[in-house]
């Protein structure tokens, strides 16, 4: 069998279980909450792998693990330490509980809709459902962006043609079976992101001799430019830390504020499942996340064969990768593939409910019945993935660089405007609508002002990835000073919403020891 009939029918087998997956799910799609949540029903294995790959996309596996990896060598992998320590172990520990909880007693499907409860604020609602639209759409068009190199390198294909192709695959399997067939999808594709990973270091390290091998060659590589400490690429902090700190805390505390990620704790089933689920999206994170940053750190071997000032950071892991096996490269392609598609249907989800349940419902169309709003999502979600297609095509033929800059600009405004409204919202009964409006409005004009006008920000936030956590951060601190000196939410409408907190349940003795000073000795008599 030759090498491209090897590839094709990887990639037919791929796509073919792919939409098999979709058609198989659609009886769990007849409804609003069945078709965006998966009737709240999804056991922790596919809620972590589906957090876990809409995490991670060919954005993370060809550009930020190369220009990251380029930038701050094997201290890189830090990033990915971060992302499952703090972006997904913290995130479950202290989002997933109440989460589930609120929005459930809340009856929100979607951020905004969780907004617009919360506060009592239909205006919040729909501002959080626009702020969604316009920075989700970019977000979703970069996606295509690691595929060009790749395809090129493995395929004689257009890339038109491939960006076309995965968008109506994933279209298809989207539309037909909803949340339930992204998550199953999104299962599959995180093991072949896990394999594919695992495999991909080690061919690459084996290429250099092995690890120490390839850790002593990187130890003697210089750039001036950067540092003049010696082995500064191979060092456990790299050459720039805080840096690499801006890196950390935008990739990892980001996913907290992102609508599609938080959306997964709005669909698991049990207690349960979110305690497994966070220790198997943890280990997910280590893996695919540390594997991929862990890999770009020794992309300066490759400096003789790459010129990142010509060819951009793009070009460093498909470099890297051109000297692996027919079999191998396969196996990236459909990794790369699999990080994609799993973060497109993600996005694509999350924008169509939003802006049919948040923005079009009750504005635009009154009394929309269920089957009539799963249509409007559903054809949605056709207008997302095609204007997503269109972008990434636009970006590839032409000079135009505003989407793939955009990318680190929607991570930092959605996660910015969210992050601290969403997490104080959950736990703090004082938080006012006032703080919340601050918080949207601090980042999104920040994040803006960083595309347009970003000479005039201090060097070091004129980087997306820095002023994006700077924004996030700066709303732990702007959403509970707000929300002091302003006026305090009515006490009736607080109380009935935290009450879903209070609620007492009874639980089994294997699911809860209690306590046992307390409890009362067993009575009988000795024999």
């Amino acid at each position: 069998m030759g090498d491209m009939t090897i590839k094709l029918v990887m990639l037919f087998l791929f796509f073919a279980v792919m939409v098999g997956i979709g058609l198989y799910c659609r009886r769990h799609a007849s409804d609003v909450t069945g078709f965006v949540l998966g009737g709240r029903s999804v056991g922790p294995w596919l809620t972590a792998f589906a957090y876990g790959t809409s995490y991670f996309s060919a954005v993370v596996f060809v550009g930020y693990a190369g220009q990251f990896g380029w930038k701050y060598g094997i201290a890189a992998t830090w990033a990915g330490i971060g992302n499952a320590l703090l972006g997904s172990l913290l995130a479950w520990a202290v989002l997933g509980r109440r989460t589930r909880v609120m929005t459930q007693h809340l009856d929100s499907a979607t951020m905004p809709e969780f907004f617009g409860r919360r506060f009592n604020s239909r205006a919040l609602k729909l501002t959080a459902s626009v702020i969604i639209f316009i920075f989700l759409i970019p977000y979703t068009a970069s996606l295509y962006n690691g595929l060009s190199r790749l395809f090129a390198m493995a395929f004689d294909i257009d890339y038109a043609i491939c960006v076309i192709v995965m968008a109506v695959l994933t279209g298809v399997y989207v539309i037909a079976g909803g949340y339930m067939a992204t998550a199953i999808n999104d299962f599959i594709q995180g093991i072949i992101m896990i394999v594919g990973i695992i495999a991909v270091i080690g061919a690459v390290l084996a290429n250099h001799g092995g690890f120490l091998s390839a850790l002593e060659g990187l130890a003697r590589i210089e750039d001036e430019t950067v540092s003049s400490a010696p082995g500064v690429f191979a060092s456990f902090f790299g050459p720039d830390p805080l840096g690499l700190l801006g890196v950390v805390l935008l990739t990892s505390l980001g996913t907290w504020g992102l609508p599609q990620m938080v959306q997964k704790f709005y669909a698991i089933k049990s207690e349960k499942s979110i305690n497994t689920g966070m220790v198997i999206s943890t280990l997910f994170a280590a893996v695919v996340a540390g594997g991929c940053y862990f890999l770009g750190g020794f992309g300066r071997l490759y400096t003789g064969k790459v010129d990142v000032v010509a060819e951009g950071y793009d070009a460093i892991i498909p470099t890297m990768l051109s000297d692996l096996s027919s079999f191998l490269i396969a196996v990236v392609v459909i990794l790369v593939l699999s990080a994609s598609m799993s973060t497109l249907s993600s996005l694509v989800l999350a924008s169509s409910s939003t802006l049919t349940l948040d923005f079009i419902k009750d504005n635009m169309i009154r009394d929309m019945d269920e089957k009539r709003q799963v249509r409007w999502i559903r054809g949605l979600v056709v207008v997302f993935i095609a204007i997503s297609v269109v972008l990434a095509i636009i970006q590839y033929r032409s000079s135009v660089t505003f989407i793939a800059q955009l990318m680190g600009i929607s991570w930092g405004a959605l996660a910015g405007a969210f992050l601290a409204p969403f997490l104080y919202g959950l736990y703090w009964k004082r938080t006012t609508k006032a703080a919340c409006w601050v918080s949207f409005l601090f980042s999104t004009i920040v994040m803006l002002s960083n595309i347009f006008a970003g000479e005039y920000f201090p060097s070091l936030l004129r980087s997306p990835i820095n002023a994006g956590a700077f924004c996030m951060l700066a709303g732990l601190v702007i959403v509970p000073l707000v929300s002091l000196i302003t006026k305090a939410p009515a006490a009736d409408h607080v109380d009935q919403i935290f009450s879903c907190y209070e609620r007492t349940i009874t639980v089994t003795v294997k699911d809860s020891i209690g306590n046992p000073e307390k409890r009362p000795r067993a009575s009988g008599k000795k024999k």
